[in-house]
């Protein structure tokens, strides 16, 4: 097992065996996203998102919250247009950030995120929380509307219980936002850290090109009709069968044995 451990003041990152873990470090706020914040996310995420060696992201967070969403002290103290509008930008830069990268990002839930928070765990492709988690877009409660949150939140559960949670305000337990598709699975507490890395390690396994085709494939083709789908579908798997992991792959399962991802063909 070899690892590399970065520390910054605001996101650590450890990367394993083809694993990067960020953590969230701002536990005394609950890791409120301030703008410092979302530099230092998108400083990390920029850092993996050309390298070769990651091919899974895992997110999580010290403390005893994952995220509250936007730090409203900050927000209260720079209430101007300028100061908001470059700060959504800068979050919407972030979440788009994580969409665009090559390597899946599981959302490890330790927590309470709500507001942004819980717009983080919808952006992230997986998410696995522990059971004592709750989510919500709780925006409404202080007189802001969470639109942003709103955009990835309603491309991940049902619209109805979307608009309920940003209307309310309420809370979603981990049992329900799995039920609802926020996140993957709940586990207890005391098992979170083994079924991230369970699933992240299954991930880093798999092929490069397959992971770096697929997730991008699979975000594009949700918003086509059927036979567009299906036409940009079939122009990726060839894409993906002509790559040099597809023919390593074939290859080991004609020889009846195990593929070797990391040696290029």
């Amino acid at each position: 097992m070899s690892a590399t451990l970065t520390n910054t003041d605001l996101v650590l990152r450890k990367d394993t065996d083809g694993i990067a873990e960020l953590t969230l470090n701002r536990p005394q706020q609950y890791n409120a996203l301030s703008v410092e914040m979302l530099n230092a996310i998108l400083e990390q995420l920029n850092a993996i998102k050309n390298t070769k060696e990651i091919k899974v992201v895992i997110l999580g967070a010290a403390g005893k919250a994952f995220c509250p969403g936007h730090d409203l002290k900050e927000i209260r103290n720079n209430r101007n247009k300028t100061f908001v509008d470059s700060l959504f930008a800068k979050c919407t830069e972030m979440m788009l950030t994580i969409r665009s990268l090559q390597q899946p990002v599981i959302a490890k839930v330790q927590g309470v995120a709500t507001a942004a928070g819980c717009q983080l765990v919808a952006t992230c492709d997986l998410a696995i929380a522990a059971d004592h988690a709750r989510f919500a877009t709780s925006g409404i409660n202080y007189g802001i509307y969470c639109s942003t949150p709103a955009v990835p939140l309603s491309r991940n559960i049902n619209p109805k219980k979307a608009l309920e949670m940003l209307l309310t305000g309420d809370f979603l337990s981990a049992k329900a936002a799995k039920e609802e598709g926020l996140i993957n699975k709940a586990v207890p507490a005391e098992e979170l850290d083994a079924a991230v890395l369970k699933m992240a390690s299954s991930i880093a396994q798999k092929a490069p090109d397959a992971l770096r085709i697929g997730k991008a494939m699979f975000y594009e083709q949700l918003g086509m009709d059927l036979e567009s789908a299906y036409a940009y579908a079939s122009e990726k798997i060839v894409c993906n069968i002509l790559e040099p992991d597809a023919k390593e792959g074939l290859d080991a399962f004609a020889e009846k044995r195990k593929p070797n991802f990391n040696v290029k063909n």
